[in-house]
């Protein structure tokens, strides 16, 4: 049976293993990095950030409770140092064009994925902060809407409208870039 990141965390904080820590940093480090990314506009930065929050949970700055799932939790703490960051400046860094996208043989075919990531991120940054980051949590990060609304501070009303809204805005930016298929 796989470890799950709560034990992993629980393992961590009982005996400092370092092993259990590089377990959870391995298992959430591009997600957490990508999340915070939406926010602040900067690979590099969001790596540190990234960083901090992953030193933060080390230090024992922070304690998880339990009232949500671990990754919930470390998203929160990314939400609240990505904004911190913005706070002290502000700075926009355009989308970095090498949006990571599957390996496949065929170069046409992985030129057409490229080319759809490139435009399904740069609609996301088109459309308002909250509704992309109600997208980014529920479709990439695979979280449910009680998670993304602890990770936003919303209830689970506010959460469906805001994903509803976000996939409308979504949708009306693709269709102007001629991705007709999403009207």
């Amino acid at each position: 049976m796989a470890v799950t990141d709560e034990e992993y965390y629980d393992r961590f904080i009982k005996y400092r293993d370092e092993d259990d820590l590089a377990a959870l940093l391995a298992r959430h480090r591009e997600s957490l990095m990508l999340f915070i990314d939406s926010y602040v506009h900067d690979l590099c930065d969001a790596e540190e950030l990234m960083m901090d929050a992953f030193a933060a949970v080390a230090a024992g700055r922070t304690i998880f409770s339990g009232r949500s799932s671990f990754k919930t939790w470390l998203f929160s703490i990314g939400k609240k140092l990505a904004l911190s960051h913005i706070r002290g400046k502000r700075q926009y860094s355009p989308l970095d064009e090498n949006t990571p996208g599957a390996q496949t043989d065929a170069p046409e075919l992985e030129f057409l994925k490229k080319e759809r990531n490139r435009e399904l991120y740069a609609a996301l940054e088109r459309i308002n902060e909250d509704y992309r980051t109600i997208l980014i949590l529920l479709y990439f990060e695979g979280m449910d809407h009680e998670e993304a609304g602890r990770v936003m501070g919303k209830n689970k009303r506010q959460i469906y409208h805001l994903a509803e809204r976000g996939r409308k805005a979504l949708r009306e930016e693709l269709v102007k870039v001629g991705f007709d298929h999403y009207a």
